[in-house]
């Protein structure tokens, strides 16, 4: 494997809302021909349809990671896709594959350690997806807003020799509210996993890398490719990396960095 840097067990991405004009995909296909696994994990919100339908930006180097991922299939990786709510009209193909593509409703994946993870994007857990599907589009058009600002934001500063600041990464660690949404999300998907039997839980959705230890759970987020650019890593031995590329280069986080965090989580502290 002399052409990559990194040799990975396993890889789970989520959240490059390919279609979306924020899409970083030429960050993603820059860290992509640096990384190698035997199996790769599409967390969800792949294809962005909810923009699709509106009003696509749909660019070449869209169409190139769709091709570069299943090249990576034909050169016999196992690659699981996991429908996020973006991408959710694939979820009537779950138990199917596709391209050589396996479709899941979620998975529970077993790590060169013996611990069990469960593999979900984690829009189930979100109240306002779930029951007010109306105010989630209300929220998806104001995120997409802010991101519109910010590409305009930073323009002004790259002209002033300055460096990229994501503004709408900033108002949610900011507000309140969403602090708080974070933290219920996370409790809800512990919950999950409890109520499952399993070691840790592997999501998306919220756009919010993280690596915790809450109780007895392992809490991932795989984050996005629309503001953070990371992924998450299993190694060899079964332990996991958070993966952020900066600058062209990759920054590993590894387990034994993680976060430590006893339930119930105080989110006044998290604040």
């Amino acid at each position: 494997m002399a052409d990559f840097e990194r040799k990975y067990r396993t890889l789970f991405i989520s959240d490059l809302h390919l279609g979306l004009g924020a899409c970083q995909a030429d960050l993603f296909l820059d860290f992509f021909k640096t990384v190698e696994a035997d199996k790769i994990y599409l967390v969800g919100d792949i294809i962005d349809f909810w923009r699709i339908r509106r009003r696509p930006q749909w660019y070449q180097s869209h169409n190139d990671v769709i091709q570069k991922l299943l090249r990576r299939v034909r050169k016999g990786t196992e690659m699981i896709y996991v429908p996020g709510n973006h991408d959710e009209i694939l979820r009537a193909y779950c138990k199917m594959e596709i391209g050589g593509i396996k479709l899941k409703r979620n998975d529970v994946h077993e790590t060169a350690d013996g611990r069990k993870i469960l593999v979900i994007h984690g829009d189930e857990f979100d109240i306002v997806v779930k029951h007010a599907r109306w105010l989630a589009l209300l929220g998806d058009w104001a995120y997409n807003f802010a991101l519109w600002a910010n590409t305009h934001f930073n323009w002004v500063r790259r002209r002033a020799g300055l460096e990229y600041w994501s503004l709408s990464a900033y108002l949610k660690q900011r507000v309140k509210k969403a602090v708080n949404f974070i933290g219920e999300f996370e409790n809800a998907l512990i919950t999950e996993a409890e109520n499952r039997e399993v070691d840790g839980v592997i999501c998306g959705h919220i756009h919010q890398v993280a690596m915790k230890q809450i109780g007895d759970v392992l809490y991932l987020n795989t984050g996005d490719w629309v503001e953070s650019c990371t992924a998450i890593g299993e190694t060899m031995d079964g332990k996991f990396e958070i993966i952020r590329w900066v600058n062209g280069n990759a920054i590993i986080e590894p387990e034994d960095q993680k976060l430590i965090v006893d339930r119930p989580m105080n989110i006044e502290d998290a604040a």
